[in-house]
């Protein structure tokens, strides 16, 4: 078992994700959509969305999970490469959304992964792009939604490159 990444708070720890966490991740994924994303349904049956969390997401690594008192309460996937990393996944406990998990996570992103960091988010959840905009990242693309499967308008996110004075 790994050790935690972070430790926020007394009963709050962040870790890699394992396989027996696929199930808590896919549960808290299907959530939040269901929760705070009702305007963009699902592209994938429920099931599917199982699969592949199971099959891909957590084995693909990059996937950190946030326990509360032994519970895995919410999760993030990232990846690096290229020219800028990615937070692909984000999403905490429709329960739990403002008790700082979200802010746990991202802090542990900001640490961990090289900047720009980059991500995307559905234009009307407004929610979410608070959140990000609250930590820095700045909208840099607005897209009609054509480019992703629920076909619903997102903006593009960016938490730049850190400058240093010469």
């Amino acid at each position: 078992m790994d050790k935690p990444i972070v430790r926020p708070q007394v009963n709050l720890s962040l870790r890699s994700a394992t396989a027996e966490d696929a199930q808590r991740v896919a549960d808290i994924l299907i959530g939040t959509r269901a929760e705070f994303m009702p305007y963009a349904p699902s592209a994938h049956a429920e099931a599917e969305v199982r699969q592949w969390v199971a099959t891909s997401l957590v084995p693909g690594g990059g996937v950190v999970v946030a326990e509360f008192d032994g519970k895995v309460v919410g999760v993030m996937a990232t990846a690096t490469g290229g020219a800028e990393s990615w937070i692909n996944q984000m999403a905490v406990d429709p329960a739990l959304v403002g008790k700082s998990i979200g802010s746990a996570l991202l802090s542990c992103a900001l640490t961990r992964l090289p900047r720009p960091i980059r991500l995307y988010t559905f234009q009307a959840n407004v929610g979410a792009r608070r959140f990000y905009e609250r930590h820095g990242f700045t909208a840099i693309e607005f897209t009609d939604g054509r480019d992703n499967e629920e076909r619903c308008p997102d903006v593009l996110y960016e938490l730049a490159l850190v400058r240093t004075e010469a």
